[in-house]
Order: structure tokens, then C-alpha cells, then sequence
């Protein structure tokens, strides 16, 4: 029955879907749909990509006010039994006026779209979506969100200005290439938190690559090697058969 559902472990649907589950998330994901096998093809789609899945089947489940305490986005769809996804958006906004929205629906009306973004949704798009193009709306917006709420990242002397993409430490400066500093930014984003490499490929490289390659532990001791001049040697923490964790109090 709609709203009755709840989260269970889904099966994997390859090697690294396994791995990721033993991983930490990048980010955490709000997905208000009614329809479970339409949310649950969207948690295996989103897995891969190292997001972690938190769902509902409307806008009075219970899940929904306690996990907007701690998710970083939310997929809505506007067709929700009881109170329509617009009304759930309204509830979000007083909750969360910054929480990054997009919503997900069947309707492709120009009036559905206007309703949705005049209600304070951040995107909106249509059934059915290639996977690619909602990956990447949900960048955007995060991204957008990241800006709204801070210019610098900053963990002691260590200072990451997100628009001009400069680092300094103290009073000095950190040379880094273009890859390093997204590298080292996508860490200091994710502090203390096991990320994998696939989930660095993805996130830095942008691409999924599933041969062997040992770009990430190249680019890490790079950047580990540039850190360790400016007396942070230990910030970037390997995690053996896991991958690395980057530790600010270090």
C-alpha cells in the first residue's frame, strides 16, 4: 500500500555495486516517490555512483521529516498519494529553505514545470530520464548549494577557497594542478569519510572506469607529497582494500 513501505537492502547488480556498500556515502539522497519498483530502479541507478538512497512512498511518511535533518538532496515526484509533491515542497522549504530539490514526474506540461520552480524547486525533469542527465542536474544543483552556503572550505591553517581555487596554509600557498585541486577539494568536502577509488574516478574524473588503472593513487600521492611540504603529511589516510579517508584533525 502507498506510504507503507519501507527501505530494504536491494541485491546488487554488479562487483562494485558490492563494494560500495560496505563504503560510505558521498552523499545522501531523499527520494519521495510512490511507486516502488520506479524507486527502486532509481536507488540501483544512483548507487553506482556513490549515493545513498533514503526513501519514501509520500510526503507523510515519517521518513521524510526525520532524514531532511541530515540529507544533502532531494528527488521529489509530484504525484504522491495524499498531499501532491507541490504541497511536500512547501513543507520542505519552511523545513529547509537551502535543501537542493528536483523534481520527478511523468507530467511534461509547461505549467506543471513553472508550478515547480515558482514553488522553490531547484530543477525539475521529466519521465522517463536517462540516468546521465539526472546525475548531472544533481551536480548542478548541489554545486549551486555548495556556493550559496560558503566561498571557502577551511580546516586549521588549511584554507580552500572555492571560487578562485586557491589553497593556502598559513601564509603559504599550495601549487596545484587542476586535477589536484579538484581532487583535494572533492576530500575536504567529504572529511573522514572512506571513499573508494571508483568514487574518486566519478567524482573527480567524472567518468565511470572499470578496468585497472591506477590514476587515483598517482594523483593521491601527488597531492599527499605537495601537503606533506607544508607539514601535512598525514591528512590523507590510505585504508587498506578500501581506499583513502582524508582526516583534518591530522
Amino acid at each position: 500500500m502507498p506510504g507503507q513501505w519501507r527501505n530494504r537492502p536491494s541485491r546488487p547488480g554488479s562487483a562494485f555495486s558490492v563494494a560500495f556498500e560496505a563504503m560510505l556515502s558521498i552523499m545522501k539522497v531523499l527520494l519521495i516517490e510512490d511507486e516502488l519498483a520506479i524507486a527502486r530502479m532509481i536507488e540501483r541507478g544512483l548507487r553506482p555512483h556513490g549515493y545513498d538512497t533514503i526513501m519514501a512512498a509520500s510526503g507523510g511518511d515519517p521518513v521524510v521529516r526525520t532524514a531532511l535533518d541530515e540529507v544533502d538532496l532531494v528527488l521529489l515526484d509530484i504525484q504522491l498519494p495524499g498531499k501532491s509533491g507541490f504541497g511536500v515542497l512547501g513543507d520542505i522549504r519552511r523545513i529547509r529553505s537551502e535543501l537542493p530539490v528536483i523534481m520527478l514526474t511523468a507530467l511534461d506540461d509547461l505549467q506543471s514545470k513553472v508550478s515547480a520552480l515558482d514553488g522553490g524547486a531547484d530543477d525539475y525533469i521529466s519521465k522517463p530520464f536517462a540516468f546521465d542527465e539526472l546525475i548531472a542536474r544533481m551536480r548542478a544543483v548541489t554545486r549551486r548549494a555548495d556556493q550559496r552556503t560558503s566561498a571557502v572550505l577551511g580546516f586549521g591553517d588549511l584554507r580552500i577557497d572555492l571560487l578562485s581555487h586557491r589553497v593556502t596554509c598559513g601564509n603559504q600557498a599550495l601549487d596545484l594542478s587542476r586535477r589536484e585541486y579538484a581532487l583535494l577539494e572533492y576530500f575536504a568536502r567529504n572529511p573522514n569519510r572512506v571513499l573508494s577509488r571508483q568514487q574518486i574516478l566519478t567524482a573527480v574524473w567524472e567518468y565511470d572506469f572499470e578496468g585497472e588503472s591506477n590514476v587515483v593513487d598517482v594523483y593521491v600521492r601527488y597531492l599527499r607529497n605537495k601537503l606533506a611540504r607544508l607539514g601535512l603529511k598525514d591528512v590523507l589516510v590510505t585504508i587498506r582494500g578500501s581506499g583513502y579517508r582524508f582526516d583534518p584533525s591530522a
